[in-house]
């Protein structure tokens, strides 16, 4: 199958340009400009008008993670066709070690729940939540297999959390195997006083869950994992970034030529703790870390992703329903089940918020959306790229589309929006994976299983740096 993607303004990292775009099988053949009519194709799809940008990649998502008794709702096949209908072609997904268990058993079971049920292409981290002298040396294994990044946590004590001491010995081993620790960083232990004093006190709302996971517990912990990193002679990669003071020790780093790295997510660019305070309604915005209040924060976050202190924007999608599972924490907001669903909106947030609010270029746009993290998690130049030789996976994108986001129409499996009834400008009108149309005008076009698991190679963060 050949197709030819005509009269477009090709959009990368490195500028914009009116071309062509030449897809044969699965590849990206040639980028160049009159090759209407000169080259025998299958299809040609006319973009006059709209952008051509590689496939948005969102390397932090949770299908079917379980947490606090249930699921998270969405499968393989249900989150990655929404991510389609949101221009994303490539999800990362933590596959989960469960205490006591081998790295091994964890990450088969993940390719179990992936395999022949994804709609795009997909990797896995792993979650490490019991370093033992077993699971440091499997992490080698797992490197040589294309699962190079571990997640650890300081937060979630008794289920994820690890000490200073297992999460130092875990960078050792990445400093060995050329491996990637990911931290959640939250001082776990401290949040679980204050809320338990909360608790004691009757404040009970969803609207709490915010207020005890104090911004200055998360710029703790993230100083402290840098910190731990640096020590080890290793980079690190700080997930979902919320707070100002979680920010500005990921500058302090960077500026002393730290290899310190980090993440943020639509959420904490578009939402805000004043979402979490309509009673129990609350809950629909309950993850971790929390929400937090608009100024100074929301800014801040947006100056990081100019000044390049925040290299990627990722979701956490991780969808519960209002009904029957927030509900679990009805009384007690510390069971409520954390998580929120954004994996289809992601795209056209940032395009909204950050393209036409002015606070991004548009190649700034497709750099933090696909190319970044293509770069920073082993599949560039196969994944974020408009360029020859590159997987076919590309957008056709309108800019000036709008639509109003809703759960009566988004295609994620859950029973809320956190963004419900908010217009957004920009959307994607066709959406190929590996030279596939799996989207089309609104339309799916794409098959349940046509997803692959990408094996990939440990980036070169001493370049990246």
């Amino acid at each position: 199958m050949r197709t030819l993607i005509a009269n477009g303004t090709v959009v990368t990292t490195g500028g914009s340009t009116s071309a062509d775009v030449l897809v044969d099988g699965e590849t990206i053949a040639a980028v160049g400009t009159g090759m209407a009519g000169m080259v025998q194709v299958d299809e040609t799809i006319d973009a006059t008008g709209k952008w051509v940008i590689p496939g948005g990649i969102d390397v932090h998502t949770h299908m079917e993670l379980p947490f606090g008794g249930t699921f998270a709702k969405d499968t393989f096949e249900t989150g990655t066709r929404a991510a389609a209908f949101g221009g994303t072609t490539t999800i990362v997904d933590f596959a989960v070690q469960s205490k006591g268990k081998s790295l091994r058993e964890g990450l088969d079971a993940w390719h179990a729940k992936a395999e022949g049920n994804a709609v795009v292409d997909y990797g896995f981290h792993m979650i490490m939540s019991d370093v033992t002298d077993d699971s440091l040396k499997e992490m080698d294994q797992l490197v040589a297999e294309g699962v190079p990044d571990f997640k650890l946590f300081t937060a979630y004590p008794g289920v994820f959390y690890s000490d200073d001491a297992a999460i130092f010995r875990a960078m050792q081993q990445t400093g060995r195997n050329g491996g990637l620790i990911m931290m959640h960083a939250e001082n776990g232990p401290a949040i679980d006083v204050v809320a338990a004093q909360f608790v004691a006190d009757g404040k009970t709302d969803p609207y709490y869950h915010g207020v005890v996971r104090y911004p200055i517990f998360e710029g703790e912990a993230t100083n402290r994992v840098i910190r731990l990193a640096e020590a080890a002679g290793v980079p690190v990669y700080i997930v979902h970034l919320s707070a100002l003071e979680a920010l500005d020790q990921v500058r302090q780093a960077r500026d002393r030529g730290a290899a310190a790295f980090a993440e943020t997510c639509p959420q904490y660019l578009f939402l805000s703790l004043d979402d979490m305070g309509n009673g129990f309604e609350g809950s629909k915005f309950v993850c971790s870390p929390p929400l937090r209040p608009r100024d100074p924060h929301w800014e801040e976050l947006w100056k990081g992703l100019r000044k390049d202190d925040l290299q990627v924007v990722s979701t956490d999608h991780c969808p519960f329903d209002f009904h029957g599972q927030k509900e679990l924490g009805r009384g007690d907001f510390r069971k409520i089940p954390n998580g929120l669903p954004g994996v289809e909106d992601r795209v056209d947030l940032l395009h909204d918020g950050g393209v036409v609010g002015g606070r991004i270029s548009k190649e700034r746009w497709v750099e933090i959306i696909s190319t970044a993290p293509a770069r920073m998690f082993g599949m560039y130049p196969q994944k974020g790229a408009v360029a020859a030789g590159a997987d076919a996976d590309l957008v056709v994108y309108d800019p000036n589309r709008k639509r109003v986001i809703s759960a009566t129409s988004h295609h994620m499996d859950v029973d809320y929006s956190c963004y419900e009834g908010r217009t957004v400008q920009g959307g994607s009108d066709v959406v190929m994976s590996r030279g596939s149309v799996v989207v089309r005008n609104g339309t799916f076009t794409g098959r349940k299983g046509h997803g692959r698991f990408l094996r990939r190679a440990p980036a070169d963060f001493a370049r990246l740096a």
